[in-house]
């Protein structure tokens, strides 16, 4: 049941945003009283968070699935960072009102936001630290590697930088900071 209120939250939210829907439309939705919802999810938001999670969890499969593609460490960086951009993209640019949900959750640093970063941190953390080991990257500490990495292109993937600098011709682009 969980599932279902996340998914009909998440439409609501796509169609509406987040701000504007109410435990009560989400209920309306799917033929329920809102305290039937409140049963699952404590608070809106408690539902906010958890349709943001689902959102995170495509992400972090994403990373998950490239990691695992059986080409060099370097190779899958490149591919996760230009998979992450055009992911960021199609799911916070053009789907402006969860693009505010999301910017909303980094704002307020709901916990979703900062486990989604540290999932995606382990796993570029691995990825550099093969790297290291079968000689593509220095050696060095992967995990400081991988925040670095991280900081460096998070204008491929953070939703508020992605909508600030896309089409701007003065400075890199996404294949000018993967190469």
């Amino acid at each position: 049941m969980a599932t279902r209120i996340l998914e009909a939250a998440e439409g609501q939210f796509r169609h509406y945003g987040y701000s504007k829907t109410t435990v009560a439309d989400v209920a309306k939705e799917l033929g329920m009283s809102p305290a039937n919802i409140y049963r699952f999810f404590g608070s809106k938001s408690e539902l906010l968070e958890g349709v943001c999670a689902r959102l995170l969890h495509q992400s972090l499969s994403i990373a998950q699935s490239i990691a695992a593609l059986p080409v060099s460490a370097e190779e899958r960086l490149r591919r996760y960072s230009m998979t992450h951009f055009e992911f960021t993209v199609a799911t916070m640019l053009d789907e402006r009102k969860l693009h505010d949900m999301v910017v909303a959750a980094i704002e307020q640093s709901w916990g979703v936001i900062d486990k989604h970063i540290d999932e995606i941190q382990a796993i570029l953390t691995d990825i550099i630290a093969e790297g290291m080991e079968k000689g593509e990257f220095a050696k060095g500490d992967p995990a400081h590697a991988a925040r670095c990495f991280g900081a460096a292109t998070s204008p491929l993937h953070h939703p508020q930088m992605v909508a600030q600098c896309i089409g701007k011709t003065n400075r890199a682009g996404p294949e000018d900071l993967t190469e």
